[in-house]
């Protein structure tokens, strides 16, 4: 187990990650493209202006994750260990990703690129959109219960696939929620 580590400007793309388990480690400006991630644990771990794009994320544990500032293009967040699986993220490119079927309740994304992300019978209750952009994300069969929306932009939320009670919109919002219904808002 490696403890209270920081990694800074390696790219694994040219050098070995060496498998494991990470706690309260720091990864700084590391690249991690492409790269296979499977079977390792981070538990209170910072990702700092990375790119995990396409890693494989099979059986990976993240445990109290904080993503800032990271590329995270096309990951496959369901393969990931459910046990204790908790991630915020901050100023991130998420676009392609997949959270299908994921719990990840109570979860912050703020100031996020969401396009084209699979948020299929997820469980996103109690969740934090601040300012992020949603551009053609899926939301199907996904509990949006108390989910604050409100600042989130570019959504097409269905009310009659999803359970969104006591979740919060903006005004402006609204016709992210009524597109379904073609009908024409002015």
């Amino acid at each position: 187990m490696t403890i209270n580590k920081n990694y800074n400007n390696i790219d694994y793309t040219q050098n070995r990650f060496e498998k494991g388990e990470f706690e309260n480690c720091n990864f700084s400006y590391c690249n991690f493209s492409g790269i296979d991630l499977s079977q390792n644990i981070f538990s209170d771990c910072v990702f700092n202006a990375c790119n995990l794009s396409l890693a494989k994320l099979n059986k990976t544990a993240f445990r109290e994750v904080f993503f800032k500032d990271c590329k995270l293009l096309g990951l496959r967040f369901e393969n990931c260990n459910a046990f204790l699986f908790a991630v915020k993220f901050e100023n991130c490119i998420l676009n392609l990703s997949s959270f299908y079927n994921r719990n990840i309740k109570k979860t912050l994304f703020i100031d996020c690129t969401l396009h084209e992300v699979d948020f299929s019978e997820a469980d996103l209750s109690n969740s934090t959109f601040e300012n992020c952009d949603l551009s053609m994300a899926n939301f199907d069969s996904t509990n949006l219960e108390k989910v604050d929306l409100r600042t989130a932009f570019n959504y097409s939320i269905s009310p009659e696939r999803n359970r969104i009670k006591k979740a919060k919109f903006s005004s402006q919002g609204l016709v992210g929620l009524l597109q379904h219904h073609d009908i024409i808002i002015e």
